[in-house]
Order: structure tokens, then sequence, then C-alpha cells
């Protein structure tokens, strides 16, 4: 850091800037806006992306530090069929101002993620987001009769590995990247896989993911289908992962999960009708349990 400062300080620089980006498959790649190559911390900074960035819009305190990258896509790295999948959505971005003459040289200057990705004619346009808009998402618990958690996660604490929760399995017939037919999918109940996660592990689409709509077991076949169609095409023989799915109520987490003790929904909660409800002669109506 003082050599950096003591460099910026001589007048005569040999100044650039330097991205890493860690998308959440764990691919990293490296950027730069000199016009050579760079390498430090064990990633290459490519000097092809015609990558740049606007000025850091840095602040004291609690205030979100937001920027933006600019980009032309002809970069081999900076697929636009990658960042149409999604791949890039929520991707960590380190960015350094360092010494291109000697990059040991180096100051981080923000750290954060990739927020909206727009793209127009073969360019790209990506807003940083620092680490401080993560205080700005509401926290807290929410009164429902559902659970607030999600299946498999620190809250539910139920192991989806367990034998029968999940399967991976080829597609027999794709339709558009969201619906999906498999002919020898069975020893699963019908709609056992709604509100779960279709993860693709091979192919064009590895590593997209998406949540299940619909779940139909027929004599025929098995029909799934996402709520979404997936950002690459994906094809017969490609290897997938369902999940199973939970729809949030008491009674499903207690005979689908045997995970009754983890839930995070409140059942017994008052309904708007009740709430709004009035005395009529002949009901009970002595503040007692709703269940007897």
């Amino acid at each position: 850091m003082s050599g950096l400062q003591a460099h910026l300080d001589c007048g005569a620089t040999t100044i650039a800037r330097a991205w890493a980006v860690v998308r959440t498959d764990g691919v990293v790649l490296g950027f730069t806006d000199h016009d050579r190559d760079l390498d430090f911390e064990g990633i290459l900074f490519r000097a092809s992306s015609g990558m740049t960035a606007r000025a850091l819009a840095q602040t004291t305190g609690l205030a979100v530090d937001n920027s933006e990258a600019l980009g032309a896509l002809r970069d081999a790295a900076l697929r636009e069929e990658d960042i149409a999948a999604g791949r890039y959505d929520g991707a960590e971005v380190r960015i350094w101002l360092v010494n291109w003459a000697e990059p040991a040289q180096r100051r981080l200057e923000f750290r954060g993620a990739l927020g909206e990705i727009t793209r127009t004619g073969g360019a790209f346009r990506a807003e940083l987001r620092g680490l401080t808009e993560a205080l700005s998402q509401p926290l807290g618990r929410v009164y429902r009769s559902g659970c607030s958690a999600v299946l498999g996660d620190g809250d539910c604490r139920f192991d989806l590995a367990q034998p029968g929760y999940t399967t991976e399995i080829p597609a027999d017939e794709v339709e558009g990247a969201q619906a999906f037919r498999f002919a020898a999918l069975a020893g699963f109940d019908d709609r056992w896989f709604e509100g779960g996660r279709l993860e693709v592990l091979s192919g064009a689409a590895a590593g997209l993911a998406g949540v299940v709509k619909n779940d139909r077991l027929s004599a025929e076949a098995r029909l799934v289908e996402l709520w979404q169609a997936l950002g690459a095409p994906v094809l017969p023989g490609d290897m997938l992962r369902l999940s199973a799915g939970c729809d949030k109520r008491a009674e499903t987490c207690r005979l689908k999960f045997d995970n009754l003790l983890n839930f995070l929904g409140f059942p017994d909660i008052p309904g708007d009708d009740w709430l709004m409800a009035h005395p009529r002669q002949g009901s009970l109506n002595d503040g007692g349990s709703l269940k007897r």
C-alpha cells in the first residue's frame, strides 16, 4: 500500500485497473483496462475484454457504494449466452488500482457483487453493488402459517442427500428448456418434486437450476415443468438432478420430511376470517383453544 502511494505521489504513474469476477458456479475471470495481461492473486487479468468502469462513488458510513462496469462482448470468456443464462447474476466482484509495472503495488478499491446487467449492440453494462447493499434488505421473522425456511438450509436443517429426496437422471424429452419428460422415473409420488429444484449437471446448461412448477406422474411417463425456462438449451440425455419440493405446510413437514421440530411457521395463527368474526348465538365464545 505504501509503495503504491509513493508511486502515485511521484507524478509519472503506470496505473491500471483490474477486475476479478467470481461467478456463482465457481468460475473466476479476470479483466484489466491495461493493454497487456496482468497476473496477481493467482488470477490472470486479460486485456482483451475492452472492459472499463465508471468512477466509483464511495462514501463513509452505511451508504451504498455503487458504480457500473462497461465492456464489449468480444472476450472469449465474456459470452452473451452466459449473461443471458444468468451465470453472472450475483457474481462477486473485486476491483484493484494496480501499478502494471509492479503488480505487487496495488490497492483493493471495491468489493461487492454484480447487479442488473443489460446488453445492447454487442456490449454490456453491469451495475456494481457494494457490500453495504445487503444492509438494505429487510430481515426478521414473518408471522404466517407457512414455514419461512428454505428446504435444506441452515434453518430447515433437513438433509436432502437422504435416500428418496434427490435423484439424478437424464431427460428423455425436453420442451423449450422448461418441460422435461421422464419415462423411467418411478418410486416417487405424484407431485413429489413440486416446489423443488431441477439442476442441470451436464451439457450447455450445466450449472443452471430452476424451481419446479408442476410434477405430474402418469402411467406413460413423468412430466416436470419449471416456472421459467432455463437460460441455455437442454438436450435429451443431459444429466439432471431433481430435489423434493416443500409447500411450507406443517403437515407436509411432519409427514413428508419428519422435520416438524424445525418448522418455522405458525400454523395456528388466526386468519383474516377469524379476525373479522363476531359473536354468534349458539356458538362457543369462551376464548379457549381453537383446537379441541
